[in-house]
Order: structure tokens, then sequence, then C-alpha cells
């Protein structure tokens, strides 16, 4: 699991057949402070996420498909939670 920020949405009219009907994020991968880091990265969103949304990203491919109730996706990085807020060395961050 990755905490990430929801930097935008990706819009695609034509997707390989496993990926009609699921919308895919841009997210921008962060560190315990909140600061960005990496580049950014494109997600399946399984947790109804939008722009500005801090988000944890299961980075483990297996686990999209139980995420999204897909046996026919293939998919490495998806958002599966939003994050109200997090604490890192004794500092609360996200409200």
């Amino acid at each position: 699991m990755r905490l990430a920020r929801v930097v935008g949405n990706l819009v695609s009219t034509i997707k390989e057949e496993t990926h009609y009907n699921y919308k895919l994020l841009i997210v921008e991968y962060l560190d315990g402070s909140g600061n960005p880091v990496e580049a950014q990265q494109i997600v399946f969103d399984g947790a109804d996420a939008g722009i500005g949304d801090l988000v944890l990203v299961n980075v483990d491919g297996g686990a999209a498909k139980q995420l999204l109730k897909d046996k026919q996706i293939i998919a490495d990085n998806t958002a599966c939670g939003v994050v109200d807020h997090w604490t890192f060395d004794g500092k609360v961050y996200g409200k």
C-alpha cells in the first residue's frame, strides 16, 4: 500500500477490452509528510475517488481482481481507499 493524491482523471475512448467501464486516475505518490515523490502514475479507481482526494493505492496486481470484482482484469495499481488523515512522526496530516 502507498499513499497518493489524485491529481487528475484519465479519459480514453479506446481501451483494452477488459478495461471498459473502469475509471482511471492520475495520482502522485506521497511521502509520510505529504510531499510528492516519484513520477505521476495511472491507477484504477476502486474507491470512487476524485481529484484532490488522498488515496491508498494497492501496488500488488493480484488485488485489483478482488477490489474491482473482475476476474479478467489485468491491473497493477488500484486506489482501494480514500484517506481522511494520517499520523507521521507525531504530526497529523490531511485534515
